[in-house]
């Protein structure tokens, strides 16, 4: 089991080359200051295909393969995810990092920044669990059913047509195995256990908020609340849009991305 992954070590996702060490697969395209990018619990690393090339010829994005799936079920949870992220930060030697996370990638983010604020120069959420969220639109996934999967793949896309064929097709073949299946229920229960609320008043990084203003997973409510909660954030809201700003509307969400970037920039942080 623990060879299963050779064989993709030289995956491309779309043409970015899939690269491991030290046990970690990630994409690493560009140079400069580091954008770590987080994935959701049914996300990949396609999912920001708009921010890689919009991005890479001024910062270096890393993107690494949340362990989601090869977990065991008894493992399966936040607080690994974020020990994950901490040893692939430590093994990169990864520091003055800006991190981006959508979905449960946004809650990794704010875990890993409550604990090593010191790494973090700036934050983004978009569409994050932590406060509030309906879970798989208010069920957890139905195993071997292709139409619930798609159905459930669609809802979390203001316009269903975002969810491709090949986007369900990954999706169906995760959850159509039992272990990958609980992993992700536990992944899942973790996250809705784990509230942040009385945490998030100790980010001092400057904190930026995407949310879909027709997020049915994390409403725009709770983008407002994350705004109260954390000091130093700035919210925007991008209309016709659900829980995957960055895949939804690639282009609203560079432009939002490129100016807070630019507005705290590193050399008047340092």
């Amino acid at each position: 089991y623990a060879h299963a992954h050779i064989f993709e070590t030289y995956s491309l996702i779309m043409t970015y080359l899939v690269k491991e060490s030290n046990g970690y697969r990630y994409i690493d395209e560009g140079q400069g200051e580091v954008l770590l990018l987080l994935h959701g619990l049914f996300g990949a690393l396609s999912n920001w295909d708009g921010v890689i090339n919009y991005f890479k010829k001024d910062y270096r994005i890393i993107i690494p393969m949340l362990p989601i799936y090869e977990m065991s079920p008894r493992e399966a949870g936040l607080e690994a995810l974020v020990t994950f992220t901490e040893g692939f930060v430590a093994s990169q030697e990864l520091k003055d990092m800006t991190l981006i996370g959508n979905s449960l990638g946004g809650h990794i983010a704010i875990l890993y920044t409550l604990t090593h604020p010191e790494q973090v120069r700036r934050l983004v959420l978009t569409g994050s669990s932590g406060l509030f969220e309906n879970g798989m639109g208010g069920s957890y996934p139905k195993r071997g059913s292709y139409e619930y999967i798609s159905e459930r793949v669609a809802y979390t896309f203001y316009d269903p047509k975002v969810a491709t064929k090949e986007l369900i097709d990954e999706v169906f073949e995760t959850t159509s195995s039992i272990p990958k299946c609980m992993s992700i229920v536990g992944i899942a229960k973790s996250a809705q256990r784990n509230n942040v609320a009385k945490e998030l008043h100790k980010i001092e990084a400057p904190t930026l908020l995407v949310w879909g203003l027709n997020d049915t997973i994390t409403p725009p409510h709770v983008g407002h609340e994350f705004n109260r909660l954390i000091s130093n954030s700035e919210l925007y809201f991008i209309d016709k849009c659900c829980h995957a700003p960055m895949m939804e509307h690639p282009e609203r969400f560079n432009e939002l991305l490129d100016r807070f970037l630019v507005k705290h920039a590193i050399a008047e942080l340092a």
